[in-house]
């Protein structure tokens, strides 16, 4: 082009779980592709979310196991004690590695060209990238694929600009553990840090706004989950939401806390404040209204079933959909994608079958339709509902905590749904996943000789266990 903007076939904006692999796919299908990433290739993934996360948990599960290790008849000498700052150099580590493979991915690939900046739209299918190391360069292309994704947001709550605001991804950089820390947000997010720094040794109070944790689950199954984390030892405050927050006496935060409108407050004091509350999408730099790209109001950029947006040859995967922040879903887009543009096959995401794990400990495996759901749906359903303490696995591991659930079809025996939460909960919930994409009945499941003793044998008595 006269203006010097640079032609290509394809164009992808950022490098996360869908960008990366769609940018190399698109690229050895021979069409010249440039993809753009602002901060970190691999995404929030791999830079701020599952794989520093998880690999924090389990620095503070081994803190758990040891406290517990007399228990099990092993005797530890002394107080235990985490390092924060080495917990945090592990998990580091691990964010260096997997971000090593992620970008060797995407360098030395013929066709392909990584561009290391921040991307706007100037026009349709056109963008000016602003250069890290300087400069701008434009860019254009036929096919642009978007997958921004989002940033964790700060509640507007009286005051909270007068105090430092840990948000999931910075809570991850403390050197020391904290004396308190005080939770707002009754989110998997927000769970799964209030457990992780109870276990590396801090106090732990969790503000939630609903009537119970995890808003989009089952009642009993949010119910068994607060139990847990009470019985761990942490401060569960719901239907409370926070008033102020100002400084506190001697350094730290003070949150004003009480229930929504009017009624008798309470005021914590904490050393820390973490705001787990939800996350925005990275479309405000992007300015896709240059671009005839449509947004909702709240930023998202909505796609049809294919993941084309309103702008022919424009499609939006990940979590910039704002649809359900999974790594798994993202991924799925490049291959629905993949299918259709590069194989020359038909997929939607209608007929997908949402998987997810909550990675508190015991783990909440969550698959299909929740009892919620169903009755929402207007199915004709029957719930299967059974205890961890009755899984003969659990009970040799000493760990007995949560409780599996299964929802069941009434006229065709198919499963809707699973929640596993128990140990393991995320690996047990792929079996019933597994049986749905085979479409196979519940008594499949019911009936099949599986191997003692494991977890997935607990499938057998579960779905012996319907209610009445």
């Amino acid at each position: 082009m006269d203006d010097g903007t640079q032609q290509y076939d394809a164009i992808v904006i950022g490098a996360g779980q869908a960008g990366g692999p769609l940018a190399t796919a698109l690229a050895g299908s021979g069409r010249r592709t440039a993809i753009v990433e602002r901060e970190h290739v691999g995404g929030t993934c791999v830079n701020e979310g599952c794989t520093p996360t998880k690999t924090m948990a389990a620095s503070a599960r081994v803190a758990y196991v040891v406290r517990r290790a007399a228990d099990y008849g092993v005797h530890v000498a002394g107080e235990v004690t985490v390092d924060q700052a080495k917990v945090r150099a592990r998990k580091q580590a691990m964010v260096d590695r997997f971000r090593t493979g992620s970008e060797g991915s995407l360098t030395g690939v013929e066709n392909l060209d990584l561009l290391d900046g921040e991307a706007r739209f100037v026009g349709p299918k056109t963008f000016a990238v602003t250069m890290t190391g300087g400069g701008e360069r434009r860019i254009a292309a036929d096919l642009v694929f978007l997958n921004v994704g989002d940033r964790p947001t700060v509640p507007p709550i009286d005051g909270i600009k007068t105090v430092p605001v840990l948000d999931s991804t910075t809570v991850q950089e403390l050197g020391e553990v904290p004396r308190h820390l005080i939770v707002i947000g009754g989110s998997y997010i927000g769970a799964e840090f209030a457990q992780m720094f109870r276990r590396f040794g801090a106090a732990v109070t969790m503000v939630v706004r609903g009537p119970q944790l995890l808003g989009r689950e089952d009642p009993d199954v949010a119910e068994a989950l607060t139990d847990i984390l009470r019985e761990d030892g942490i401060e569960v405050l719901l239907g409370c939401e926070p008033k102020r927050v100002a400084p506190g006496p001697g350094g730290g935060v003070r949150v004003t806390v009480g229930p929504k409108g009017e009624g008798q407050t309470r005021e914590l004091d904490g050393s820390h404040l973490l705001a787990a509350t939800g996350r925005v999408p990275n479309t405000d730099l992007l300015d896709p209204t240059a671009g005839g790209v449509e947004t909702d109001d709240k930023g998202n950029i909505p796609t049809d079933a294919t993941l084309a947006t309103n702008v022919p040859g424009v499609y939006a995967l990940g979590d910039v959909r704002g649809g359900p922040a999974f790594t798994h879903v993202s991924y799925d887009d490049f291959r629905v994608i993949r299918t259709n543009l590069l194989e020359g096959g038909h997929r939607t995401i209608d007929d997908r079958i949402l998987p997810y794990t909550v990675f508190t400990d015991p783990q909440l495996g969550r698959v299909g339709m929740s009892e919620r759901d169903a009755r929402d749906a207007g199915k004709r359903f029957k719930v299967a509902r059974m205890p961890m303490e009755r899984v003969a696995r659990a009970l040799e591991l000493d760990e007995p905590r949560g409780l599996m659930k299964a929802v069941v079809d009434a006229d065709t025996d198919r499963i809707l749904g699973a929640a596993v939460l128990g140990i393991e909960g995320g690996e047990v919930a792929s079996m019933f996943q597994i049986a749905m994409m085979g479409d196979l009945p519940y008594t499949a499941l019911r009936d099949a000789m599986l191997s003692h003793p494991t977890l997935s044998e607990s499938l057998n008595n579960l779905f012996a266990s319907f209610e009445t």
